[in-house]
């Protein structure tokens, strides 16, 4: 049986999932459910997910699981985006819950309040440039002379991280002062076999 995704195509956190869906050969079924026309405010949304947010994933038996990185951990449970490794797998949490917390929040902030929102770079909280870029510049450290962030193999932290760097020059952040950054993107998107 096929999962039934609820996601909005514009959102990062929505391809993640879509992403993992796909490189693993998971069948699913995709309602695309705007943000922005307000589609996850309806009665009926709110009904499967209180929340209220994309992307939201109905499981089989009915079940219902929200929050991209926890459905991305469901769906890889027992193949390679999740190291054996014990350590290895703690460092990849550890990129997971910083991407929620220190990363997605400003850069894909940025791209939205200019690509949706249509503010220029210019007017965008000065703070919020500032994290954006603390963000990008603690990936390209991490990258320098490393072919993924956990070990030598694609894992579900280059999925979460992925899914915003790619576009962050949407929201005026240039990622030509990230080099590694942008071979890393590369390397991931060749690994997922991403083409959007």
């Amino acid at each position: 049986m096929a999962i039934q995704i609820y996601g909005d195509s514009i959102s990062g956190n929505c391809l993640k999932v879509k992403w993992t869906l796909e490189y693993l050969n998971i069948p699913y079924r995709w309602t695309e459910t705007s943000v922005l026309k307000g589609e996850t405010r309806t009665p009926d949304f709110l009904a499967m997910n209180p929340a209220g947010q994309v992307p939201l994933a109905i499981l089989e038996g009915g079940r219902p699981l929200a929050q991209s990185n926890a459905i991305i951990s469901h769906l890889a449970e027992g193949s390679a985006l999740i190291p054996a490794d014990a350590y290895a797998r703690a460092k990849m949490w550890e990129w997971m819950f910083w991407e929620q917390y220190s990363h997605e929040p400003y850069v894909a902030v940025a791209r939205f309040q200019v690509t949706y929102l249509g503010k220029a770079p210019s007017e965008l909280d000065s703070k919020l440039i500032e994290r954006a870029h603390g963000a990008l510049q603690r990936l390209e450290e991490a990258l320098v002379g490393a072919t993924f962030l956990v070990g030598e193999d694609c894992t579900l932290a280059d999925v979460a991280l992925v899914a915003y760097t790619r576009v962050a020059h949407e929201g005026g952040l240039d990622l030509a002062r990230y080099p590694a950054v942008l071979a890393w993107i590369v390397r991931v998107e060749a690994a997922l076999n991403i083409k959007d």
